[in-house]
């Protein structure tokens, strides 16, 4: 059977198996090499992106088990700030360090960017300058200490399902944001070529792959994740009218800011109240 017979009628290609999303979000967020997606057509990828950002807070969920579990095994060899150092440089090497490159691009677009076009050319240039510098060096340093004082003052279960929430809880602020704000005039990658397609059904599957993530912290802390969830929620708020305000909308760079400031919010609701 010919290619162009295959595709002759209903555009089966283009449907994306059922298995596809989760394996997608994996490959999308990590470096971790998924087996079985380079047997999908370009189509079936798209459209695959699309539902695997409803998988996202599990990927984060793993992505964070995997930084609490080395960051604790690592705090029984050395001391509590080197084991955090390595688990989040480990993190960094896992995930191609795609969130700290979306805040330093961001900090740099919006603190020397003074019109849209400013804002959206910056974004899309690599050099960091001084505005990413500085906002990444505080972004890393103040979520350094602030999994610091997890470790230090709760149980290893407990600073475990600490870590593992707030990655979750960054990755969910993204699909929230997604569902409110289109991708803004003239923007490229994620907010353009995926985030588009996302709508209520996809934010429905987030909040449903979210509570792995979340349960057993909110379990132990009922009242720091509601008080995350209200932070949350006001951040989403005051972000995107600053996006809509100042480049009508969002970019790649925009959601993995919202992901990297979505743990800060919960690692400051959990150490409030230590």
């Amino acid at each position: 059977m010919s290619h162009v017979s295959r595709i002759s009628g209903p555009d089966i290609d283009s449907r994306c198996p059922a298995w596809a999303p989760p394996l997608l979000a994996i490959q999308f967020l990590t470096r971790i090499p998924v087996p079985g997606t380079d047997r999908l057509s370009a189509q079936q990828v798209a459209t695959g992106l699309v539902q695997a950002v409803g998988w996202f807070p599990l990927v984060g969920a793993g992505i964070g088990a995997v930084t609490a579990g080395v960051a604790l095994a690592a705090d029984a060899f050395w001391p509590a700030l080197v084991a955090v150092l390595i688990a989040l440089a480990l993190e960094a090497r896992l995930t191609g360090a795609f969130h700290e490159d979306a805040v330093a691009d961001f900090c740099d677009a919006f603190g020397g960017g003074y019109t849209p076009d400013d804002v959206r050319r910056i974004m899309k240039d690599s050099r960091i300058g001084s505005y990413g510098s500085l906002g990444l060096i505080l972004a890393v340093g103040l979520r350094a200490a602030l999994t610091l004082a997890v470790i230090e003052a709760r149980a290893p279960l407990a600073a475990f399902l600490t870590i593992v929430a707030a990655a979750t809880f960054g990755r969910l602020l993204v699909v929230v944001l997604m569902t409110l704000i289109a991708p803004a005039p003239q923007g490229t990658g994620l907010a353009k070529d995926i985030a588009s397609g996302v709508g209520p059904a996809i934010l429905l599957t987030a909040l449903a792959t979210a509570l792995p993530g979340l349960l057993g912290f909110a379990v132990l802390n009922p009242l720091p994740l509601l008080a995350a969830l209200l932070a949350g929620g006001a951040f989403i708020a005051w972000f995107r009218a600053l996006l809509l305000r100042r480049i009508g909308g969002s970019t790649g760079d925009c959601l993995g800011f919202a992901a990297y400031a979505g743990q800060l919010i919960l690692l400051l609701a959990a150490t409030t109240a230590l």
